[in-house]
């Protein structure tokens, strides 16, 4: 039973949103408080304000309580950072899930816009299409209902090559001081007024004009430097990762440490008139040719190059089908509803009986992938998919023509337009496909090992070699990622009786010897240990450690001390 301080705050919070939206019963928050990939715990309860000003409410109830907060949107995250991580945390724990707060506004005539924590990339892309223009990402998180607020706090990178990690210097946040009080800091460039919920009420009802926006010319809302950066190939420094300090700023990298109303972001121009090129090889070291002649030479960087090994490809081919399917016929925005509903079948019936079911349904799906795509699967190891604008497309087809000329070291060929949409979707399906496997032969697998790293700008040896130990170990190491910019996601399906924690801690090993950054992009949720400068980021932004405690196997009490929770919630 709930003890009189938690009956209290209860009864605050539900004065904040009202009680249909302060969820307690274990089936209700059941989804919520499991992790996409990984994480599960207790909490006193979960809260879904449907204003900024109900969000201020609720933050300010829980700080007041001294109760831990953790901050959700759309739970896709690979690393359980927005979920719990057991049950030990100081004063019990509150999930506040942002999916209902979706408000945005597009600004200065479609050159940025102002998201609130629900906004999803999916959302995003369809505001600015009548613009001409597009979000920072535009396809593989939007997929999975993703969050744009969820991005910039963990520095997510996306598919594209020129824009780098999710950045922004232009945030209104709430922020716990030593003393155990929340103030709310306006970085937003926009005059809104000196009250928290004056200043939140007009940004939920847009009561705003563009004569309140500074345009703030010496703040940045993406990563300026980006494109210059990826370029300085010699460098032994990776070229995005969580801990980069480049990249950390406020909200920006915060993975929950702060609470984040509204983001500022620039846009960026669409280009229709793209080609994109599918590439196989059985020789890694031409696509290393290929990223090094391009980031050196070309005057324009490529838009995109998503790289893909032929056992990702087959498993993202049976064990992502259904969910290649659901994205091309029903479309992104009614993904986040399909996993709603899905989340409720497995806390209902538990066992994976979803996954199962869905497993057992894709096999009356027709073939979903191009005949080249297939010829290609069987020819070569190595596949690589090649966006390029306009410009570029003839000096790409002369390095293409190269570097992969045909037969047996290499090949490649232009993509129609539907062939290209196809190639992209399955690339973006592996992700997800690794965790149907698991739960498909659950009797098999102990767990996934999944790991983002980034590689220094200067490798040339990017494939793995995993030592024969480890590999016996392995049913199947999936390899894909973003390779223009040598950030890879490697998930590792390991046998039963196998210590996922001591195969992973083993792989760290082998990645510290290759220079690499981890992770790179989906930041340190409970499965990373934070890097000390990183560690130090989130201790100036949340002194009392309130807000998401523990994060990066961090000490989880109140002021960064060891103390864990004295409490027990149900």
């Amino acid at each position: 039973m709930p003890d009189t301080r938690d009956t209290q705050l209860l009864a605050a919070l539900r004065g904040a949103v009202g009680k249909r939206h302060v969820l307690t019963a274990s089936r209700a928050t059941a989804r919520f408080r499991k992790g996409y990939r990984t994480g599960d715990g207790p909490a006193i309860a979960v809260v879904r304000p449907g204003s900024l000003v109900e969000l201020w409410r609720t933050a300010s109830a829980c700080v007041a309580a001294d109760v831990s907060i953790i901050m959700q949107a759309s739970n896709t995250g690979l690393t359980g950072g927005s979920t719990p991580d057991g049950a030990d945390y100081p004063g019990g724990l509150v999930i506040i899930s942002t999916t209902r707060l979706g408000g945005l506004a597009v600004i200065r005539e479609g050159a940025q816009v102002l998201c609130q924590p629900g906004t999803t990339l999916h959302r995003l892309e369809q505001a600015l299409r009548p613009y001409g223009r597009e979000p920072h990402s535009v396809i593989g998180s939007s997929c999975l209902g993703a969050s744009v607020v969820g991005g910039v706090c963990n520095n997510s990178g996306g598919s594209l090559i020129r824009r780098g990690p999710a950045y922004t210097q232009l945030a209104l946040f709430g922020e716990v001081l030593p003393d155990g009080t929340l103030r709310l800091v306006n970085h937003l460039g926009i005059a809104l007024g000196d009250e928290p919920e004056t200043i939140l009420s007009r940004i939920d009802k847009s009561a705003f004009t563009e004569d309140d926006i500074d345009p703030a010319k010496d703040k940045w809302a993406h990563d300026h430097s980006y494109a210059d950066h990826v370029r300085d190939i010699e460098s032994e420094v990776p070229a995005r990762f969580n801990a980069d300090p480049r990249c950390l700023f406020e909200a920006a990298g915060s993975a929950g440490k702060l609470i984040v109303f509204a983001v500022r972001l620039d846009t960026f121009a669409r280009e229709d008139e793209t080609t994109t090129f599918y590439i196989g090889t059985a020789e890694p070291a031409r696509l290393t040719e290929l990223r090094r002649t391009m980031l050196r030479d070309f005057d324009t960087l490529p838009i995109a190059g998503e790289y893909m090994h032929r056992t990702a490809f087959d498993v993202a081919d049976r064990y992502g089908r259904d969910m290649f399917f659901a994205i091309e016929r029903l479309g992104t925005d009614r993904l986040p509803a399909l996993f709603a509903a899905k989340a409720r079948v497995d806390a209902a019936i538990g066992g994976g009986l979803s996954d199962r079911l869905m497993q057992w349904s894709s096999r009356f799906i027709p073939d979903h992938l191009p005949e080249m795509m297939r010829l290609y699967r069987d020819r070569f190891a190595h596949h690589l998919i090649l966006k390029v604008p306009r410009g570029q497309v003839e000096a790409a087809r002369e390095l293409l023509a190269r570097l992969f000329p045909g037969g047996s070291e290499g090949d490649h060929f232009e993509c129609t337009a539907k062939e290209a949409a196809k190639a992209f979707l399955h690339r973006f399906v592996a992700a997800g496909a690794a965790v149907r496997y698991r739960a498909v032969h659950a009797d098999e697998v102990a767990d996934i090992v999944a790991l983002d790293i980034a590689l220094p700008r200067n490798t040339r040896e990017w494939v793995e070699q995993l030592p024969a130990a480890l590999e016996a170990q392995t049913i199947h190491a999936l390899y894909y990622g973003h390779f223009f910019c040598q950030v890879f996601h490697q998930d590792y399906i390991v046998k039963k009786g196998t210590d996922p924690l001591a195969f992973e801690h083993a792989l760290w090993a082998l990645l510290d010897e290759r220079g690499a950054q981890y992770p790179a992009e989906h930041n340190v949720g409970h499965l990373y240990v934070a890097r000390p400068s990183l560690q130090e980021f989130y201790r100036s932004i949340d002194p009392h450690n309130q807000l998401n405690p523990g994060i990066g196997h961090t000490p989880r009490g109140r002021d960064w001390t060891d103390n864990a929770a004295t409490g027990d919630h149900p």
